[in-house]
């Protein structure tokens, strides 16, 4: 029997993505990620929202951005 490091397939995923903590009986997946319990599961989903919504206001402020920056390069010709 070779050990788990030696095995090609093995992934790492022994513990929770959030706490840490070693899964029990049931994983929770979201996104392929194996989570411990229905509490990490949640944290992980709002996490995930506020990354969307950073983002959106991000790509949001970049774009008003550009629009001022052409503005002002057409109003100095």
């Amino acid at each position: 029997m070779h050990s788990s490091s030696e095995c090609p397939h093995h992934h790492g995923s022994e513990r929770c993505a959030i706490c840490g903590g070693k899964f029990g009986l049931i994983r929770h997946y979201s996104w392929r990620t194996a989570l411990c319990s229905s509490r990490c599961l949640d944290q992980f989903r709002a996490r995930r929202e506020r990354d969307r919504r950073w983002l959106f206001r991000f790509q949001a402020y970049e774009e008003d951005g550009r629009n001022l920056r052409s503005e002002f390069a057409a109003s100095m010709v």
